[in-house]
């Protein structure tokens, strides 16, 4: 019987909520060694992903020239104030300005081969996997290696 996701995956699953600054999710980030996170409501409903790609978005150099761009025509021809320029210079975009909203998630009984066919077909590293439309874990790529290395004959589905 090949292996689902509550056999592999993660259950203490670090969140974030819509409302974070991008500093407070580089914060989450750093501190658990993860690439990304699930962007979740008080209640546990995914209700997005936010990847170090993009948060990275938000650095840019592309990002900045807009800003510049916009300031400038705010300003026409006037000096503006440095306090209003170092406030519309720092990024107060939140976790639901950045992440990605439509978000691929499988049950707890997905199969190891459906979510490996998830990950490729979305070209995602990562997916939920909720309970009544509440996170209880989280399968990533490693973890479907990790299973193949440890179980092999039990990640293949019955042929």
């Amino acid at each position: 019987m090949p292996l689902n996701a509550s056999d592999v995956m993660t259950r203490n699953v670090v969140t974030v909520p819509p409302d974070a600054s991008v500093a407070q999710v580089a914060s989450v980030m750093t501190k658990h060694g993860i690439s990304a996170v699930p962007v979740c409501e008080a209640g546990g409903t995914v209700v997005g992903m936010l990847s170090e790609g993009d948060l990275m978005r938000a650095f840019g150099k592309k990002h900045a020239l807009r800003r510049d761009w916009w300031l400038n025509l705010l300003a026409e021809g006037e000096k503006l104030a440095p306090e209003f320029i170092d406030y519309m210079r720092a990024d107060h975009r939140r976790a639901a300005d950045l992440m990605t909203g439509r978000v691929v998630t499988a049950k707890e009984d997905t199969t190891l081969p459906e979510i490996a066919d998830l990950l490729f077909e979305h070209r995602i590293k990562r997916v939920p996997i909720v309970r009544d439309g509440v996170l209880v874990g989280i399968v990533s790529r490693a973890d479907i290696i990790r299973a193949v290395a440890q179980q092999p004959e039990a990640v293949h589905e019955p042929t």
